[in-house]
């Protein structure tokens, strides 16, 4: 990322994180495209981004697309689709992005960042988000709470850095980014199955009969399982994943929203990612097996989602 004033920045999977944190740029004055689904599209460029704080609501004027053709050598990427599709994207980038191009990848998961990567042939820097967000309808996004991002340290993540604390999103650069991932997926483990489960959100999920102790054993597990990747997770984890309810009560889980809209969850990135490593490392997972394999269900047992 190189240069001063406003960016080109395309934010790539046009959903709640990707139009929260897109919005604030497009507010500060950015020019910002989002490459999402139609509907959203058709309504953040009829009427720019409708975004939603505590502050109030205001159309912020941005451009949209369903595709990646009309990218060409943004200055920042944000990466914010399903684990699914990194490889998608990474591949509906190829020759768009320019050699200053920063790619930042705001996804649930631990290894988005390896396989983008993998498959774009350059770099991209892994990001975690400390936001509660939700789509309240068609390029309407609504803030819950939180709003902060941790980035991977990058030649130049400062700089970066910079810009998005300007934009009004606090931004921290971290030297440790796999122990900072690793405690985003602890986190998202804990929760995201029993909301989606209960379709609930994280305060009253907390409040029922058993959840606390379900929500420790995971973290037992996921730390035992970082462990074995050499990653030590802070001694104040499981405190950290508690809090999370405190300060966004009436959040539903990404995967909770996923279950409801009948759209396949990252479920298989969450807690099956724990339960892939702790198998290679002969770790037992029995609550993040039990939790996958539940939302699985759900998933198999629900309606088909409506077409159009």
């Amino acid at each position: 990322m190189t240069g001063e004033g406003a960016l080109r920045v395309c934010v790539f999977g046009a959903g709640a994180v990707g139009c929260y944190f897109g919005g604030l740029l497009a507010r500060a004055g950015h020019d910002v495209t989002f490459v999402g689904r139609p509907a959203h599209v058709d309504a953040i460029n009829r009427h720019g981004l409708l975004l939603e704080t505590a502050a109030g609501r205001e159309h912020v004027p941005a451009r949209a697309a369903v595709d990646a053709a009309g990218i060409d050598r943004p200055d920042l990427v944000m990466v914010c689709v399903k684990s699914a599709d990194t490889e998608g994207v990474a591949r509906s980038l190829a020759g768009r992005l320019g050699p200053h191009t920063t790619v930042l990848s705001l996804q649930n998961g631990i290894d988005n960042a390896e396989r983008f990567a993998a498959v774009a042939g350059r770099s991209a820097v892994p990001a975690i988000v400390h936001a509660g967000t939700g789509m309240a309808g068609p390029g309407h996004v609504r803030h819950h709470g939180g709003g902060e991002l941790v980035i991977g340290a990058a030649p130049d993540g400062a700089a970066l850095a910079g810009v998005l604390a300007a934009a009004g999103i606090p931004t921290t650069v971290s030297d440790d980014i796999d122990a900072a991932l690793w405690g985003k997926l602890v986190t998202n483990c804990a929760y995201n199955g029993l909301s989606a489960i209960g379709a609930i959100p994280y305060a009253p999920m907390l409040q029922t009969d058993g959840a606390r102790e379900v929500m420790l054993g995971v973290v037992a597990e996921c730390t035992a399982v970082a462990a074995a990747c050499g990653v030590t997770l802070p001694a104040d984890t499981a405190a950290q994943m508690l809090a999370v309810a405190e300060r966004m009560p009436g959040q539903l889980s990404s995967t909770a929203r996923d279950l409801l809209r009948g759209k396949p969850s990252e479920i298989d990135f969450l807690n099956g990612y724990v339960v892939r490593k702790g198998a290679e490392h002969g770790i037992p997972t029995p609550i993040n097996l039990t939790l996958m394999v539940a939302v699985r269900l759900a998933e198999k047992g629900r309606p088909p989602a409506p077409t159009g």
